[in-house]
């Protein structure tokens, strides 16, 4: 619900209750008649109307107490009950009024059209007309079942007049609200509505997310996001044009709508990319929903795929949960995004579930050292940078990917996998000294730049130095921008003389910077930064890292499938 919804029904709520409470008032007015007409014989006793009075308040009070309990209880748990609980206490509390009034010659019958207005209000047209059935048929029945033995109700035809006028006012009222929601969920819907494929849009996405993330707090139940992302759909866009890609679009929403149970709506988030909230789904019932929906995907055919790399247009599926029972609160969405871009990194048509790899280093059953502490200063370091540069943050973040998956690859141990992560995400560290103008310049650095950015090496060892167990993070910041033929800086060193460890985050590191948007170079594709590493090994890189690392990325058919823009 917007602001302005959530202002507007208040102030109806405020309307409402106003109603209701007038109506109990008048109520009130002919409980009051009937016991002063009980008590007229007793006039001697001064303090009755005192007694009268209390009497009529605690009833008055009892069922304005009830009302709001049970007003309050329909909101909360939506039950029926509740709800049909909150019109009965006023139906008994307006038939009371008027049995004691004389039933029938009563002149407070006209209290049922309170509730009538003010249910048909809440409920629309359905609703008001039948709590205005109830109302005639009570009136109905004091009249014609109530009246005593052989006398003579002059007042039936009044009353008829009346519960017409009960319908006609629930009749009215009800049209006017149902024609009012019908307007207001036509421009809801115009508002939420992607234009293109009729998905709910990234406006309500976000909406429907925060929501979400509410719920999931209230309840203590997990929620799952998937991203879902078209593989090639670039190339597909740039072959047949922009209509092909349109229709493309919409033939996934309608594939969406099918495979997707109503709860679980599709959202269009930008471009090719999709979102899907799914409330109370831990991380696995997440992945194998995210599988089905891949595999199911990858069954379709679309026209003029065949002239895609892989003759194929797929799904690539990231996946975040959120669990409230865990203090750790989340950026989901940043999570299921990162989930996402490895999957694409990573063969694509495949789904990834979020995990940090920092949290899956410390959990490690064979670390060696008090990690505990070493990820608290880990992470310190990390909040530094990202608060300083987020360019340089997403960049560290791919490079602890790739460090991760190398690592894997050519059988690290234990350790030196774990070193070498924390050295990917924090080797830039010493950047937080190097003015914002000189990491940010997109033309050519004067000499005198040129030699303070070198400096940050240095630097950002010289930061963790005092953090125990990390010797080998040290040499790694250190060294991370020496070459193999000893050109490189702070310390011109060469070959073997350098960090194995820091010499495979060289390699990375370059690899990462010149196939990712930097302000002062134009982006390389995947296989011209392969090129460039073959070119340079030897000279500024360890040939036999590089080797090892271009046959990492291309036993997994990464090497011309590695543009992210796809």
């Amino acid at each position: 619900m917007t602001g302005i919804e959530s202002l507007k029904h208040k102030k109806i709520q405020d309307i409402l209750f106003l109603v209701k409470l007038s109506s109990l008032l008048f109520s009130v007015i002919a409980y009051f008649r009937y016991f002063q007409k009980e008590f007229d014989n007793y006039q001697e006793l001064q303090f009755l109307n005192t007694v009268n009075a209390i009497i009529i308040l605690f009833i008055l009070t009892f069922t304005y107490l009830l009302w709001i309990f049970f007003e309050r209880k329909g909101k909360e748990s939506n039950k029926l009950l509740y709800k049909i609980a909150q019109p009965a206490i006023f139906i008994l509390f307006y038939s009371g009024a008027i049995f004691f009034t004389g039933l029938y010659e009563s002149n407070f019958k006209f209290l049922f059209i309170f509730l009538i207005v003010s249910y048909t209000i809440e409920s629309g047209l359905k609703g008001g007309l039948i709590i205005a059935g109830i109302s005639a048929s009570l009136i109905t029945i004091m009249d014609l079942i109530l009246v005593p033995k052989n006398g003579v109700n002059y007042y039936f035809e009044d009353d008829l007049s009346l519960v017409g006028l009960f319908f006609i006012v629930a009749a009215t009222v009800g049209y006017y609200v149902d024609l009012e929601r019908e307007h207001i969920r036509k421009l809801s819907a115009l508002i939420n509505q992607d234009n293109l494929t009729g998905l709910y849009n990234h406006r309500c996405f976000h909406e429907s997310l925060k929501n979400s993330m509410e719920k999931s707090n209230k309840t203590k139940r997990p929620l799952s996001l998937l991203m879902c992302d078209l593989d090639y759909f670039k190339q597909y866009n740039d072959i047949h044009g922009h209509q092909k890609g349109d229709a493309l679009l919409k033939s996934v929403a309608v594939f969406f709508s099918e495979v997707l149970k109503p709860d679980y709506p599709a959202f269009r988030y930008g471009g090719d990319e999709f979102a899907i909230i799914l409330d109370n789904f831990e991380s696995s019932e997440a992945r194998v929903l995210a599988d089905s929906i891949r595999k199911k995907f990858a069954e379709l055919e679309f026209k003029g795929e065949e002239h895609l790399p892989n003759e194929k247009i797929t799904m690539s599926i990231g996946i975040a949960t959120y669990d409230p029972m865990s203090n750790a609160r989340p950026d989901l969405l940043k999570n299921a995004d990162e989930a996402l871009y490895k999957a694409k990194l990573f063969r694509k048509n495949r789904v990834e579930t979020y995990v940090s790899i920092l949290d899956e280093l410390n959990i490690s059953d064979k670390a060696s050292f008090d990690s505990d502490n070493i990820m608290t200063s880990i992470r310190t370091l990390i909040s530094v940078i990202n608060s300083r540069d987020k360019f340089t943050y997403t960049h560290l973040q791919r490079v602890a990917a790739y460090c991760r998956q190398f690592a894997e690859d050519i059988g690290l141990n234990e350790e030196d996998k774990r070193q070498l992560c924390y050295a990917a995400y924090i080797h830039d560290i010493g950047k937080i000294d190097v003015p914002k103008e000189i990491i940010g310049k997109t033309g050519k650095l004067t000499q005198e730049e040129w030699e303070i950015l070198k400096t940050h090496p240095a630097i950002g060892a010289e930061m963790i130095k005092n953090v125990e167990n990390l010797d080998k993070v040290y040499d790694i910041i250190l060294q991370h921008h020496e070459r193999y033929d000893g050109k490189g800086y702070p310390n011109g060193i060469m070959g073997t003389e350098t960090s194995y460890l820091a010499r495979v985050l060289t390699v990375i590191d370059a690899f990462d910077a010149m196939t990712s948007e930097r302000p002062y170079q134009e982006r390389k594709t995947f296989a011209e930064g392969i090129a460039e590493l073959n070119r340079c090994k030897g000279d500024q890189f360890d040939p036999d890292i590089v080797d090892k690392f271009v046959d990492s990325i291309s036993n997994k058919g990464l090497a011309e499938l590695f543009d992210t823009d796809n």
